[in-house]
């Protein structure tokens, strides 16, 4: 008899421990993979970290990011091109990658949080165009402050920023599908015109604060007429945080006019992305509109004189270190000031 159950009795035993030990692996990998994403974002930063602390020596350039979308594409054009011409890295603070780097491909390195506490910064405040004394900052471990959005910091290197400005082909390619499904009065439109309306917080602001305007009526009316006499079939393509207005004031009467803006100022990739992919641009306003003008190319029409001569506002902008040259301004209409 035992003979005959020993060879059995040896099979069972492995088989068991085969199931014992097949279930620990599978509890096991199920747990490594709940935890597998915060192990990847860990091993992230401490790269982030490995890399940037690697560069302290060398010293090590950011910049403060503050604003919103706008903002803070000038703030990171204005390091790029800064840290360039002064022969240091550039490095940009978290909060930015996480603004820019879902819509566009942008290059420069990250600076982990860990990191940035290290350093002692010397922080150098930055004007909103471009001087000679910019192009000598002193010190190694420089953070600049503002809220830099001129072409005089980087217009030299445009080929540049319009390589790090580049959309992600997902982005680009659900703006051009869009695009490609309108029309105007049933036929295919020759030209896009991308036109930004500001307005939310600037309808206050500009007036109490700026002694300024925000675009009305009128001025939209001229830009949209200065397009059709110019281009055959164009479609005006209109993006604004302040759509409802756009609605009751934009005369859409012609077929001309796609009201294609989501308005929401915390996810503004879409309506930016609509406006870039357009041949030229109407703006208003704000450094939203600006940008998209200077990426879309093309030719641009801008608000023009919109404060009175005497306003605080001139002490912090320059019209000609904002506005490209070769853009076409149209004088806004300061009439409404008077009450104030």
């Amino acid at each position: 008899m035992l003979s005959t159950r020993g060879p059995l009795f040896f099979p069972m035993a492995h088989f068991i421990l085969f199931v014992f030990m097949a279930s620990i692996i599978f509890h096991l990998q199920q747990r490594l993979a709940k935890i597998q994403p915060m192990w990847e974002v860990q091993t992230l930063e401490s790269v982030m970290v490995e890399n940037a602390t690697g560069h302290l020596s060398r010293g090590m350039w950011t910049i403060n990011a503050v604003g919103r979308l706008g903002n803070q594409m000038g703030q990171y054009a204005t390091l790029y091109a800064l840290a360039k011409v002064n022969g240091r890295r550039a490095f940009i603070p978290a909060q930015m990658y996480r603004m820019l780097a879902p819509i566009f491909r942008i290059s420069l390195p990250v600076l982990h949080r860990a990191t940035a506490r290290r350093i002692v910064w010397q922080n150098y405040h930055l004007n909103d165009w471009m001087e000679e004394q910019y192009r000598h900052i002193p010190g190694k471990y420089v953070r600049l402050t503002g809220y830099p959005c001129s072409w005089t910091f980087y217009h030299h290197l445009r080929d540049e920023i319009l390589q790090e400005f580049t959309p992600h082909d997902h982005v680009r390619e659900e703006a051009q599908s869009f695009l490609r499904r309108l029309q105007v009065n049933g036929r295919q439109p020759g030209t896009f015109v991308g036109v930004h309306v500001r307005r939310g917080d600037y309808v206050h602001i500009m007036p109490k604060v700026w002694r300024g305007v925000v675009a009305d009526r009128q001025y939209l009316e001229q830009a949209l007429d200065w397009f059709r006499a110019r281009y055959s079939s164009p479609v005006f393509v209109v993006s604004s945080n302040g759509m409802a207005w756009c609605w009751e004031n934009i005369d859409a009467s012609r077929g001309d006019v796609v009201f294609a803006g989501n308005g929401i100022e915390n996810s503004p990739a879409k309506d930016f992305a609509l406006l870039t992919q357009c041949n030229h641009t109407v703006m208003t306003i704000g450094t939203f509109g600006i940008w998209a003008a200077y990426l879309a190319g093309g030719e641009t029409i801008y608000l023009a004189n919109y404060t009175l001569p005497d306003s605080p506002f001139h002490k912090v902008f320059k019209p000609e270190a904002t506005f490209l040259p070769e853009w076409i301004g149209i004088n806004a209409d300061l009439s409404p000031l008077l009450k104030y």
